[in-house]
């Protein structure tokens, strides 16, 4: 039998985390371990889930991020695969199950397994975008423009998430995005089309309402992913291509902002990825 060890980080989300909570305990086949990673709350978390979920293993730390959150779940986890859950999503009844068979049935080749998913925004539920459109296999090309998995429908062997050097706590939102370039530069992955989430949106504490620009976040990514010389050729030109769109839109908000600072910034990271050597003089002319 397959015992998983799931992390679900939580920072001002009592009520949320609660539902979270409880989709767990509504699986046919539950996690061996549920780690709640408290970072930083100052509402009732700790008090919640001391009365109502007296079995999950509650660990606090100061206010780190969701990225230091994660991280200290998985150190502290005592099996083999990981499972996530957001505080603010949801598990469908028989997510772990339907994961575990894929495990069962191909363990050679199975690191990790992830889903399509449900999404509510603002109570109602909403379509997906073309653009959302999930893949199994070799999808390391889809990762690039935007987060192609969700964590909260994950399932993954911890040695993967180790390699990988755990998620970046320098990156204060798109860390997931960076974690899964790394592990699908390395890796196919297993997908199911059934949606096996809910995935909830809308809410004020939403990372993408936090910070203006989240693409900053993900060019740092993709520069870090380029440092990194463990890439093909084949994916280094892919994500080459990528950084000089992303890093062309960002530019032209900055400069429609007057953010200075960033235009000095960002005009000389294009000129060091961008291969038009005429539109490098532009720049720097």
């Amino acid at each position: 039998m397959t015992d998983i060890s799931l992390v679900i980080p939580a920072y001002n989300r009592a009520s949320l985390l609660k539902r979270a909570l409880e989709s767990v305990a509504m699986q046919t086949n539950r996690p061996a371990e549920i780690i709640v990673v408290d970072d930083g709350s100052t509402d009732d978390t700790a008090i919640m889930i001391k009365k109502e979920f007296p079995d999950v293993v509650y660990i606090h730390q100061k206010n780190s991020g969701v990225s230091a959150a994660r991280n200290l779940g998985i150190q502290n986890a005592n099996h083999e695969w990981i499972a996530f859950l957001d505080s603010d999503d949801e598990w469908l009844p028989g997510k772990l199950a339907i994961q575990l068979s894929v495990i069962e049935n191909n363990p050679a080749d199975t690191h990790l397994v992830h889903s399509n998913e449900i999404w509510i925004r603002n109570g109602n539920r909403v379509n997906q975008m073309d653009k959302h459109e999930k893949y199994g296999g070799w999808i390391f090309e889809h990762c690039l423009p935007m987060c192609a998995i969700s964590p909260s429908s994950v399932l993954i062997k911890k040695s993967l998430l180790y390699e990988a050097g755990l998620f970046d706590e320098q990156l204060p939102a798109c860390e997931d995005y960076d974690m899964w370039l790394k592990i699908c530069a390395r890796y196919p992955v297993k997908y199911l089309p059934q949606p096996l989430i809910k995935k909830y949106g809308g809410h004020e504490d939403q990372l993408s309402r936090k910070y203006w620009g989240m693409d900053r976040f993900r060019i740092k990514a993709l520069v870090n992913l380029h440092a990194g010389n463990f890439l093909t050729n084949e994916q280094t030109s892919l994500v080459v291509a990528q950084l000089e769109k992303k890093i062309t839109i960002y530019l032209n908000g900055a400069i429609k902002r007057g953010k200075f600072d960033d235009i000095e910034y960002y005009s000389s990271l294009l000129v060091t990825y961008c291969k038009n050597e005429n539109y490098q003089e532009q720049l720097v002319s």
